[in-house]
């Protein structure tokens, strides 16, 4: 069974890594971001309103998609830290003298309210968060009733490659342990969302160098599991890792070196909500109104 917290994550470790997180969207990102988007044509919901939880991170470029595709809704931009925050408005909220906001709705830069937005957009965050049924729950509060759910993150196959190099030779984890597919349907369930999809595939990359290799890991995140080396190591130590990358990592037809990532996409709508029989049971104004308007509805 899932538990709240994802397995071997250091939640400090995670909290910190938001700080200083790189203010651009990697690659990686915008090409899942674009792999997600393309799901959206099963959708027919057009939504009214949405929201774009971390969006720096999770694709600048996908979200220019995301606006060009809904130009009338208005858009809810939600980031944790301020730094990211000003980050978001510097590239995506329109000066008054451009001809691309005439008309449109303007971004909102803040957590929209509970049961406002048709369409909560989430992309390769959930794996990063050290709570994720509290933030399955908040994503739940801001969709509206009939709304639906878009992310992905990755999954427990990701760098597989790299985690082998480190066991074998004697050193911690290279990361914490990722969540599975099934155990996010669960959680999704547990959350209170509806009709959970969820979907994976395995993308390889290639580095021509694992000087390489290691920089773009060091843009995608950080190591969070508790057993992780406890201090900085010097450069004879960054000098054995590459060498033993070098050595010890698959490579493909072309002698260049490979690693897996796992991605996971996760679609689900927010139902009518459902009140559980007992002897007493309490009801929210925001549920009792939904409930009832939902009844109201022709079949």
């Amino acid at each position: 069974m899932p538990t709240n917290t994802p397995p071997t994550l250091d939640a400090l470790a995670a909290q910190r890594w938001q700080h200083v997180a790189p203010l651009v969207s990697p690659w990686l990102h915008e090409e899942v971001a674009q792999r997600m988007r393309e799901r959206l044509q099963w959708i027919k919901l057009q939504p009214q309103a949405w929201a774009d939880w971390a969006a720096v991170r999770g694709g600048l470029q996908a979200h220019r998609q995301l606006t060009a595709a809904y130009p009338n809704a208005r858009c809810f931009v939600v980031e944790a830290h301020e730094r990211q925050q000003q980050c978001a408005m510097k590239n995506i909220a329109y000066p008054w003298w451009h001809p691309g906001g005439w008309g449109a709705p303007a971004a909102v830069f803040e957590a929209p309210p509970a049961a406002t937005v048709d369409m909560l957009w989430a992309n390769m965050a959930l794996h990063e968060t050290a709570d994720p049924q509290a933030l399955l729950a908040q994503w739940h509060r801001a969709l509206k009733v009939g709304g639906f759910l878009m992310f992905s993150c990755l999954g427990p196959d990701t760098a597989r490659e790299l985690r082998d190099v480190y066991q074998e030779m004697g050193w911690p984890p290279a990361g914490h342990q990722l969540t599975d597919m099934h155990d996010w349907g669960d959680m999704l369930v547990q959350t209170g969302f509806a009709e959970p999809v969820m979907d994976m595939e395995r993308i390889m990359l290639t580095y021509e160098t694992a000087e390489r290799l290691l920089r773009e890991l060091r843009e995608l995140g950080r190591n969070f599991h508790p057993a992780r080396f406890p201090a900085l190591r010097g450069r004879a130590w960054k000098a054995g890792l590459l060498r033993a990358l070098d050595e010890r990592l698959p490579r493909d037809a072309q002698g260049r070196l490979v690693l897996t990532f796992e991605v996971i996409y996760g679609h689900a709508l927010k139902g009518q909500p459902r009140v559980r029989v007992s002897e007493k049971s309490a009801v929210s104004v925001q549920d009792m109104r939904d409930m009832l308007q939902g009844a109201r509805r022709p079949s």
